[in-house]
């Protein structure tokens, strides 16, 4: 498309869920990843005595004052007279502010630095103090500003983007001015550093706030609450749910078609296609059909894996095994390209957590999150915490705990894509098949069932196909490896079938029923598709480590046959596939 990116980094991975809790109050959660040589760091801190107090990048205006209790508060009719708290972004800036600051950085001239994000000045002033057990001066009338007339408080709180309060060692101020000033950036001496831990702030020589910068701070002065929580009537319901309430349909060639077609399921491409995936030249899954994305770090053999997840179904039916599943689900994408997952940044979207229902969700998740961060030794290294999403009419949104989730590709040529290479390939499943049907697209699309748990998950089992099937990938044994996730073992088939217009042939040999087969979402399963010759040496590795494989199919030239039936080709289900999301919008 014509977006571009002027920031100039490639947008690689994400994920798009509709559901109509979001209908009000929709999500949108941005991570980023960048790499950085050991030893050229710059900490988040300040100290020195007389050393000064720049504040660099772009003026600060009144967008964003008040943006973090914007945020705060249940969305209502109102809340489109208070959008001044939303901050207005210049991407270009922003470029020039990351450049800028990379060769500030390499003089050697700077103390600390740290960006402005919620509550501006107040916020960074105070985070850095903290950190540096000292004070500082500050002299808000100095600040540059887009507005006249702007108070002391609303210098403190504005939140305007492209911003970095930077402490400068005394004596070398000129060169962090001249950096600045060749890329046209503002950089302003607004104070300085001073012992011990109070922040002064000064407007026209008048001092306007003193405060201790240690109280500001979490894990300072600031309190810590323990709220109630109650657990919700229908998590109960939900786990009494019975599979054989549920009527198998006769057509699953009609569930297939439809599920191919869903706006949770579909082509993504009709959004993805608007960004810039290639600029940098680093990404190498733009063409390529990755669980998640390869990002290329060039002059080593190494490359980072990045994925993004998160069901908020899955997290409402069962806030504690969903979470888990969000985290397991990024690591089993990340397995699925060769790759170990190594680290995770998340952000926690939530209702209004004085609702005790929307609290018990909360806790639950991070009690699943946690669970499944310690098994696959992924620390939680940032985040992000936003309650109040919800409006009176709506209620609040499904508990969403986005994760964002970093890995490691060892040696790029263990990348592994998840589609089918050539016809006569076997397809193996690997993991274990459960007759289960729970939350998934199928029930509630179909059916029309919103009262099931989760889907079947068991940590111990996933990490422990995660291992086997990283041993396969670095063994060279397997061809293609894509995870089972949303619309089910038909669903990852079809997705590995449609790039080189192949098709397959699977059959049902398990106990389970055949919706369950083809369309549930149990979890901790991946299809492979292997070279006959492979498949022998692939189940006895797999039986040696205890993980469920079988063989259920072939790579067909492009027909798609499930249980000896003959079913539309492949062409068919990628017309579906890939046109739905774009017709819905275009629509």
């Amino acid at each position: 498309g014509d977006y571009g990116n002027a920031f100039g980094v490639p947008t690689v991975a994400g994920e798009i869920y509709f559901e109509d809790c979001y209908q009000v109050n929709p999500l949108v959660n941005a991570m980023s990843a960048g790499i950085v040589e050991v030893g050229k760091t710059i900490s988040a801190t300040s100290y020195g005595p007389g050393n000064p107090v720049f504040i660099v990048g772009s003026a600060t205006g009144r967008d964003g004052i008040h943006g973090a209790t914007f945020a705060s508060e249940d969305i209502s009719e109102s809340s489109a007279e208070k959008l001044p708290s939303v901050q207005v972004g210049d991407p270009f800036t922003e470029k020039l502010l990351l450049e800028a600051t990379l060769e500030v950085i390499a003089t050697g001239a700077v103390v600390g630095m740290q960006d402005m994000g919620a509550a501006g000045i107040i916020c960074s002033t105070s985070e850095m103090s903290a950190k540096g057990e000292h004070g500082m001066i500050i002299h808000l009338d100095l600040v540059p500003v887009r507005q006249q007339g702007m108070h002391p408080f609303e210098l403190l709180l504005s939140e305007s983007q492209e911003r970095m309060l930077v402490v400068v060692k005394k004596g070398r101020e000129k060169e962090v001015q001249d950096v600045f000033d060749k890329w046209d950036l503002n950089c302003t001496c607004i104070g300085e550093v001073t012992a011990g831990g109070r922040l002064h702030f000064y407007m026209y020589d008048e001092l306007v706030a003193d405060v201790p910068a240690e109280t500001l701070v979490l894990g300072g002065g600031a309190p810590v609450y323990t709220r109630e929580f109650s657990e919700p009537e229908y998590f109960q319901k939900n786990k009494s749910f019975n599979i054989d309430s549920v009527v198998e349909p006769s057509d699953l060639q009609g569930v297939a078609l439809m599920l191919s077609g869903h706006v949770n399921i579909a082509s993504r491409k009709w959004v993805t296609n608007q960004y810039d995936s290639m600029v940098g030249t680093v990404n190498m899954s733009t063409n390529k059909y990755s669980d998640a994305a390869v990002i290329n770090i060039q002059g080593t053999d190494k490359a980072i894996v990045l994925k993004a997840d998160c069901n908020g179904r899955y997290v409402f039916a069962d806030p504690e095994t969903g979470a888990a599943i969000a985290v397991s689900e990024c690591a089993r994408n990340i397995a699925c390209t060769g790759a170990v997952p190594v680290a995770i940044t998340n952000c926690l979207n939530f209702g209004n957590p004085y609702n005790t229902e929307v609290y018990w969700q909360f806790v639950n998740s991070i009690k699943g999150m946690g669970k499944a961060c310690l098994k696959f030794n992924t620390p939680v290294t940032g985040g992000n915490v936003s309650f109040y999403n919800q409006s009176s009419d709506e209620g609040p949104v499904y508990p969403t705990p986005v994760i964002g989730m970093l890995g490691i590709l060892e040696n790029k040529k263990h990348h592994t894509t998840y589609d089918f290479k050539k016809e006569g390939d076997v397809i193996l499943l690997l993991g274990k098949s459960v007759n289960d049907i729970s939350s998934s697209q199928y029930i509630v699309s179909k059916h029309l069932r919103k009262d099931s748990p989760a889907p079947y998950f068991n940590l111990d089992e996933e990490f422990q196909m995660q291992q086997t099937l990283h041993k396969l990938i670095i063994a060279g044994h397997i061809n293609s490896a894509h995870d089972i996730s949303d619309g089910g073992l038909f669903i990852s088939l079809l997705e590995s079938a449609m790039p080189n217009k192949l098709g397959f042939s699977v059959a049902n040999n398990d106990k389970i029923r055949n919706d369950a087969f083809l369309f549930g979402e149990a979890q901790g399963r991946v299809v492979l598709s292997v070279n006959p010759e492979n498949a022998g040496a692939i189940l006895a590795i797999a039986l040696d480590a205890n993980v469920p494989c079988q063989q259920i199919g072939v790579v067909s030239s492009g027909e798609v046959s499930v249980n000896n039936l003959s079913w539309k080709n492949i062409n068919e289900f990628s017309y579906i596939y890939n046109s739905a999301l774009g017709n819905l919008m275009n629509s």
